[in-house]
């Protein structure tokens, strides 16, 4: 794979792949509601091998993209993989005849996911399988365990070699710990949405990485006033804003922006690049309060 020089570098997970921190999220690939196929295929392929080019190594994705559709796109345009390329990708939820998203944590659910993402992405193995357990913005309460000890199962039968999880909490993070290693947490986060910092640090220290998904969700217009004031400052967009605060505020933060434009791809990496200055990071950081 080619090598490039993207911003925010490079972080390698706990027991887990070295990964370009600017990643990308494949979930616009499907059509419109993530259901069903795009609208032009083609640009889609053409988006997916652009990110590559660029250096990007970090495709997130899930099989109940479409359903299936995003994985397929993802193989048509890649598939032999580039090596250092690594796809993480997501189980517990399956898409309805509606569109709807049920949750689907059952073992023979999960099994039949990790097989649907093997199959679709053409690979032998996955890289990183994120068990997605909560709701959109916030986790369930409860326990994890049993839909995590299955995917611990798969691990060791060599199906999966790293876990992940996502929308969860603190206790669940730990209770995962207990079962397996977890090399990455993906949960709802950005400037004005700050409940998980302190969340964000402990995996920091341990090495895990933290990758926040709807990086501009979630804003009051105060906030969204804020950021755009910044932004204007700094001739930059609110989302280069709302990207380069997610790469400064820890090492461990991987960002997965989404899109179906290879324009907007290359926005994205120019924008990853902008470094926020003392002023405007404290004001940026007084969002959350």
């Amino acid at each position: 794979m080619p090598a490039k020089t993207l911003p925010g570098g490079t972080f390698t997970m706990a027991q887990g792949p070295t990964v370009s921190r600017l990643g990308y999220g494949a979930m616009q690939l499907a059509g419109p509601g993530v259901f069903g196929p795009p609208a032009d295929r083609q640009a889609a392929v053409a988006v997916l091998r652009e990110a590559v080019e660029l250096g990007i190594t970090h495709i997130d994705t899930s099989d109940y993209y479409g359903p299936h559709v995003t994985n397929q796109i993802i193989k048509e345009a890649l598939h032999p993989y580039p090596d250092g390329l690594h796809i993480v990708t997501k189980v517990g939820a399956f898409r309805d005849a509606a569109g709807g998203w049920p949750v689907a944590l059952a073992p023979d659910q999960l099994r039949q996911a990790v097989h649907d993402n093997l199959a679709n992405l053409g690979l032998d193995v996955l890289d990183v399988v994120n068990l997605r357990v909560g709701g959109l913005e916030r986790p369930d309460p409860g326990s994890i365990a049993e839909p995590f000890t299955v995917l611990a199962e798969l691990q060791r039968e060599g199906l999966i070699r790293h876990l992940g999880i996502s929308t969860v909490s603190v206790d669940q993070v730990a209770e995962a710990q207990s079962i397996a290693p977890v090399a990455c947490v993906q949960n709802f986060y950005n400037i004005a949405h700050r409940i998980d910092d302190d969340l964000v640090d402990s995996l920091g220290a341990q090495g895990i990485a933290y990758v926040p998904y709807f990086p501009l969700g979630g804003f009051s217009p105060l906030q969204s006033d804020t950021l755009a004031s910044v932004a204007a400052r700094l001739d930059a967009t609110p989302m280069a804003v709302a990207l380069a605060w997610l790469l400064q505020r820890s090492p461990n933060i991987l960002l997965i922006p989404g899109t179906s434009s290879v324009a907007h791809l290359r926005d994205n990496v120019a924008a990853a690049g902008l470094t926020l200055p003392e002023p405007e990071l404290t004001e940026l950081n007084r969002i959350a309060a």
